[in-house]
């Protein structure tokens, strides 16, 4: 068996050093499986250097690994929920003991500060797994309804494709309930960081889980995502990615008529009202648009004002951006990171001239490189002021360390510029509680904030709009991965 600890080994030191890793084939059925069609790179986007190459996959690939989950199905399901939720209680104390290997790693594939990546990017993965293993003893998985019996059973196979912004804690959000629930699946990391996908695997043998329960193709969306889509023995896609992706693997996997569940893009927006805590409002608004460099679907890229109240905004933004270290993603006082990648690095940048030719005031970061850091995937943490809502910086996903604040009139100007997008993932309302709570109802987002209010595992989590049509986490997130049989006795 494989173990990534080369790696480890390889990301310590500044920038981490150059010796790449080839890393081993396809996980199916219990065992590794050579590729057999040449291999993807995964690079360092602090350096842009090699860190490991994994398979290309291939629709054949993707036959397999189906044909492995597919005969794992039966004995898999037909255990208890009980039995199932301590095979996950195992996976997840063997998450957390490699936390400093899974940090470091997720670090190097894809350039998340290791402070961030040790919290965010591993500790909240094992939450959510400690989340749904305190479900299988209160969850209704048979009801009563009058005379009828309600069985609540497994799909079948589920195939999951992730992003690379969160490679561990994406998949953990699927495998906890899909495996939870009975089924078997096929997993398909991004090929930009696919190396946590591996130590999972690893953790998931040696945690009792039967062989073919889980398995992982890597490759392109092009070719192994594709595959998946269509397959007639997949019965559930669950994705989580871009609103554009989204829509092609809905329309592929139409013919096959299998359920998908899509959580998709978002453009968050944070009203601070004129009763708000303003330090809170924008420290807390500051960081929801800059974790992570950026690169998470519920950010809160943008923040809505009150007019009269912008400049005194602006000047707690900037006070608060200082704040965010740019650099080398090894570095424990390092706050963002490098973008993913090269090519997302450069869509960021675009989107920053972008707002400099439009228009918006710029009072904090810019266009070009941070000072120092003219090699790797970085960009500068920028805010934007005076943002005109209609503008592309104020519309579309940047996905980067972007901010726009935009000023409004008054209470129903500020909900309709926040709802007057495409998306409806998050939101957050700063108030006096009642008003801020008043203002949140009116907001069409799946998951809204009301000054700050703590994450909350068992809360569903998903999009209105084009963000998407699933819900993931709780009872909500089970859900999603069960059939429900009615019995009329």
């Amino acid at each position: 068996m494989l173990r990534l600890d080369g790696v480890r080994c390889r990301c310590h030191g500044r920038f981490m050093t150059t010796s790449p890793l080839t890393a081993a084939g396809h996980w199916i059925g219990g065992e590794t499986v050579a590729g057999s069609a040449g291999t993807l790179p995964v690079v360092n986007p602090a350096t842009g250097d090699l860190v490991a190459e994994t398979a290309a996959g291939t629709a054949a690939d993707v036959d397999r690994a189906v044909a492995a989950a597919r005969a794992a199905f039966p004995s898999w399901s037909a255990t208890t929920p009980a039995h199932r939720a301590a095979v996950l209680r195992r996976v997840g104390a063997g998450l957390a003991a490699r936390t400093e290997e899974i940090a470091s790693t997720i670090t190097a594939e894809m350039g998340a500060p290791v402070g961030l990546s040790r919290t965010a990017q591993v500790a909240f993965p094992a939450a959510v797994i400690d989340s749904f293993v305190g479900l299988a003893d209160t969850f209704p998985w048979t009801e009563e309804i009058g005379n009828s019996l309600l069985v609540r059973e497994p799909i079948g196979v589920v195939a999951a494709i992730t992003p690379w912004n969160f490679p561990l804690q994406q998949i953990v959000s699927k495998l906890a309930p899909a495996l939870l629930a009975g089924n078997t699946m096929v997993f398909k990391p991004s090929e930009v960081a696919p190396l946590t996908a591996r130590i999972l695997a690893e953790v998931t043998v040696e945690a009792g889980l039967p062989a073919g329960v889980f398995n992982v193709v890597y490759g392109t969306g092009a070719v192994v995502g594709e595959a998946i889509s269509a397959h007639p023995d997949i019965d559930m896609i669950s994705f989580t990615g871009s609103t554009r992706a989204g829509r092609r693997i809905a329309a592929v996997a139409a013919e096959t008529v299998k359920r998908v569940a899509l959580e998709l893009g978002g453009k968050g927006a944070n009203i601070i009202l004129d009763d708000a805590d303003l330090p809170q409002a924008v420290s807390k608004g500051v960081a929801m648009a800059f974790t992570n460099g950026g690169q998470v679907c519920g950010a809160w890229p943008r923040m809505l004002v009150p007019a009269a109240r912008q400049d005194e905004v602006v000047a707690l933004a900037v006070e608060a951006a200082g704040q965010y270290t740019v650099g080398d993603p090894t570095d424990e006082a390092t706050r963002i990171g490098p973008m993913a990648h090269e090519a997302h690095r450069e869509k960021v940048a675009g989107y920053i001239e972008r707002g400099v030719a439009d228009g918006a005031r710029l009072v904090f970061g810019g266009p070009g490189r941070p000072a120092g850091l003219e090699k790797g995937a970085y960009v500068q943490p920028t805010i934007f002021a005076d943002v005109d809502p209609r503008s592309a910086i104020a519309q579309e996903e940047i996905f980067g360390p972007v901010l726009t604040i935009i000023p409004y009139a008054d209470e129903d100007e500020a909900v309709a510029i926040a709802n007057g997008t495409a998306y409806g993932l998050t939101g957050g309302v700063f108030g006096e509680p009642e008003h801020a709570l008043a203002v949140a109802r009116r907001l069409r987002a799946g998951q809204v904030d009301v000054n700050g209010g703590q994450w909350n595992a068992l809360a569903p989590f998903g999009g209105y709009k084009q963000s998407g049509n699933g819900r993931e986490f709780g009872r909500f997130g089970l859900a999603e991965f069960l059939e429900i049989k009615s019995i009329q006795r």
